[in-house]
């Protein structure tokens, strides 16, 4: 976990130099476009600071208060950087009117694209950073924003050659609609985002592929029992709660039982990692004929 915490701190140190660099290469041309690509940095900045927030309270401990942990505070952390994507697409919008309605001329095009290219090269390495341990600790705030970054990247391979082209045609008006697409492809992903997070709000399940492995270990582990129905799942942060009833001869012993979920919980937890598994056992005349059968 304190990888994780040292990785969205760094997040804001890249954040910034990005962002100098970016909006240094609009100083430089005065470009539309460069302006949009500068100030979706500024959102970059600010969400790596919700991120690290983010991480740094989700790893406190269950409390009296919250008995089930803060996890969820990385959804709330990726729905804010929805809004601020939002933001900063509406203001690129407003910037790109204006621009087509006075279109000014690029100055120093070679440079100023050049800045801009090595503040997207590093963005580049630092999405595939974030993305890459974000998932393997199922972070969601890492996650949301090495998404973000990689529209970041996108965006920005777009401006470059979208501000190229202005400075070899001299056809102006191209650097205001630039910078307007990328608002606009900006407002999509900032959307994507909210509605993934707003999911894990409301608790939505594990994925179809997650539950089937769920479904066979319970199935393959329960040996001895008869049946495990009312299965139910959700995901909290890094968390997957799993719940189920599990339905056993009336004869079993209480230990016996014991045993069984205790193999069924090793199961589970090898599949879906930093799961909390609560399996409710009933006798015999509990069983639905229905759920998952033990085999």
């Amino acid at each position: 976990m304190k990888f994780v915490i040292r990785l969205a701190f760094w997040g804001i140190a890249v954040g910034l130099v990005v962002l100098a660099l970016k909006y240094a290469a609009y100083l430089l041309t005065g470009s539309v476009a460069l302006y949009s690509d500068a100030l979706e940095s500024i959102v970059n900045v600010a969400t790596a600071v919700g991120a690290f927030l983010a991480v740094r309270l989700s790893a406190v401990p269950p409390d009296a208060n919250h008995p089930y942990g803060h996890h969820k505070v990385e959804y709330l952390s990726a729905v804010v950087e929805g809004v601020l994507i939002g933001v900063a697409a509406l203001a690129i919008l407003r910037k790109a009117y204006l621009g087509y309605l006075e279109p000014t001329p690029v100055a120093a095009p070679v440079l100023g694209l050049a800045i801009n290219g090595l503040a997207s090269a590093i963005n580049a390495i630092w999405c595939y950073v974030l993305l890459r341990y974000g998932k393997r600790f199922r972070s969601p705030a890492l996650v949301a924003d090495a998404k973000h970054l990689l529209a970041d990247v996108v965006t920005s391979v777009g401006v470059l050659v979208g501000v190229a082209l202005v400075a070899l045609t001299g056809w102006l008006v191209l650097d205001s609609i630039i910078a307007a697409l990328v608002a606009l492809h900006i407002l999509w992903w900032g959307w994507e985002l909210m509605r993934q997070s707003i999911g894990g709000l409301m608790d939505e399940a594990v994925s179809a592929d997650m539950l089937a492995k769920i479904r066979v270990a319970i199935s393959k582990e329960a040996q001895g029992a008869i049946e495990a129905h009312d299965l139910r799942t959700r995901h909290a942060g890094r968390t997957t709660f799993i719940e189920f009833h599990l339905v056993v001869p009336g004869t079993m012993t209480v230990a016996e039982s014991h045993a069984i979920c205790d193999r069924v919980e090793a199961a589970l937890k090898e599949d879906v990692p930093q799961a909390v598994i609560t399996i409710h056992v009933e006798p015999e005349e509990k069983a639905k004929l229905e759920g998952v059968p033990v085999v």
